[in-house]
C-alpha cells in the first residue's frame, strides 16, 4: 500500500510514518505542501492508495490541496490530520471531500482505527 503524506513539518510525517509502517506493505511518499503533493501525484508512477494531509501549511494548504484532487479523482482515501478541532473546520473539510479527519494530538491507536475505518468504507463502495 502506498501511502502520500503530506505534512509541513518532517518530524510529523516521521511519526505518521512509525505509526502507519504496521499496516502490510505500507510504504511513503512525502510532501511537505499541496504543491509537492500535487507533484507526487501527478509524477510518472505516482498513484497512491491512501493520503493523510495536514490543514496549516506553506504554499498549498490542505483544504485547497484536497478540492483539487477531489476535481480530479474522487476515488482516492483522503484522511485530514490536523489540529484544527472546531466542529466548523471539519465540516468544510468533509465537504472539501476528505473521508476521514483526525484531531491533533492523537494516539497510534486512533490513527490506525481512522485509516483501516477509512480503506474499509472505500473497499465497500468499490464493490
Amino acid at each position: 500500500m502506498k501511502i502520500l503524506l503530506v505534512d509541513d513539518a518532517p518530524a510529523m510525517r516521521d511519526i505518521l510514518k512509525k505509526i502507519l509502517a504496521h499496516l502490510p506493505g505500507a510504504t511513503f511518499v512525502e510532501a511537505a505542501d499541496g504543491i509537492q503533493a500535487c507533484a507526487a501525484l501527478a509524477s510518472p508512477g505516482g498513484a497512491v492508495d491512501l493520503c493523510l494531509v495536514d490543514w496549516n501549511m506553506p504554499n498549498m494548504d490542505g483544504l485547497a490541496f484536497v478540492r483539487l484532487v477531489r476535481a480530479a479523482n474522487r476515488s482516492l482515501p483522503i484522511i485530514m490530520v490536523a489540529t484544527e478541532a472546531e466542529k466548523a473546520r471539519v465540516v468544510e473539510a468533509i465537504k472539501a471531500g476528505v473521508n476521514n479527519y483526525v484531531c491533533k494530538p492523537y494516539t497510534p491507536k486512533i490513527l490506525l482505527d481512522k485509516v483501516t475505518q477509512t480503506l474499509a468504507r472505500q473497499k465497500a463502495a468499490a464493490a
